[in-house]
């Protein structure tokens, strides 16, 4: 169970992306807005999912989360401290207590190094982490915590499948010994039965290890059998934030509820008898999207209320206690 302490604090977080034209002389003529005003806790020992369509910013979200991007606005504070106001000594802390892994386990290693120069490399990086004469060591029980033959140290990448590609990549982001881990669709390249297995992998280290997650994903259900609560984005923005029981059970936002009908259904003839939530259009454009509230274009309930006003995160009791970004949310009972 998650504990209440809160580790990582997001608050207004904002990520503008310039679009320029010329060829000298370039100007500025508009902005893709891939992150734009997101915010949530995130506790210790718990795992927050992110879910959205592709191009809705989670990734781009994820790469703010360790700093690799500057954000245009807003904050992240870790233990407290704004991340990105550190510098020096306090930067290389923070690179060392928030790590990732990333989705593509067949690009994610370098095919020039062995599988131990990859799980060593942090502590070339941050030495004070482990002294020289024991790294081999640690490296040789990371592999063997993340289910691989610590007899395999000197092979390379290409000689893995990718699921245990995958294993490699969770070993050195453990290397560390963080607090955050942030998975970036860590198992979308993968196959079925392969995922199950690096989600449960995941779930036993984060016992072992008291790990808070962000998990970033376009699979609801993977991300329903891993996290503790959800997060549903939409063009830039959290629409619904819930605990998995509340967003599966008791979605609020058309959005969500639209997502959770498309997810496919083994049983025939539960499948006969569900309502599919069919959305019309396209997905508006990060460099232009819509006023108002921004799924207003593809909502089935949208009003003129609806382009005018931005509808907030906020909680809303007439509809269910959890916070949802419309102004018409209402229960839909979607999937079981």
């Amino acid at each position: 169970m998650a504990e209440s302490e809160t580790i990582l604090q997001v608050e207004n977080l904002v990520k503008h992306f310039p679009i320029r034209q010329g060829i000298l002389f370039k100007s500025k003529v508009g902005e893709v807005k891939a992150v734009d005003g997101v915010s949530f806790e995130l506790k210790r020992g718990e795992t927050l999912g992110i879910v959205g369509e592709s191009g809705c910013g989670k990734s781009t979200l994820a790469k703010l989360l360790m700093r690799l991007e500057t954000p245009t606005a807003g904050r992240a504070k870790l233990n407290g401290r704004d991340i990105y106001k550190m510098g020096g000594s306090e930067l290389r802390r923070l690179r060392r207590n928030v790590q990732m892994v990333m989705q593509d386990p067949y690009t994610s290693l370098n095919p020039r190094m062995t599988v131990g120069d990859i799980i060593g490399e942090p502590y070339e990086i941050h030495p004070e982490a482990a002294p020289k004469g024991d790294r081999q060591r640690r490296v040789r029980e990371l592999l063997d915590l993340v289910g691989l033959n610590p007899e395999h140290i000197n092979r390379y990448p290409h000689q893995f499948s990718g699921g245990q590609r995958q294993r490699i990549g969770i070993a050195r982001a453990l290397a560390l010994r963080p607090e955050v881990i942030v998975c970036d669709e860590p198992v979308s390249a993968l196959d079925v039965s392969i995922q199950a297995q690096v989600i449960n992998l995941l779930e036993k280290l984060q016992d072992e290890f008291g790990l808070s997650y962000i998990f970033i994903a376009h699979d609801l259900s993977v991300v329903r059998h891993i996290s503790d609560r959800v997060g549903v984005m939409y063009l830039g923005k959290i629409v619904e934030l819930g605990t998995e029981d509340e967003i599966y059970a008791r979605p609020t936002h058309p959005y969500t509820q639209a997502l959770l009908s498309a997810v496919p259904v083994p049983d025939p003839e539960a499948r006969a008898h569900r309502e599919v939530i069919r959305l019309e259009g396209d997905v508006p454009s990060p460099a232009n999207p819509p006023s108002g509230c921004r799924f207003r274009t593809r909502c089935w309930k949208a009003q003129e209320k609806c382009a005018v006003e931005e509808p907030l995160l906020v909680l809303r009791p007439a509809a269910d206690p959890h916070p949802s970004a419309c102004h018409f949310a209402e229960q839909r009972h979607v999937v079981a």
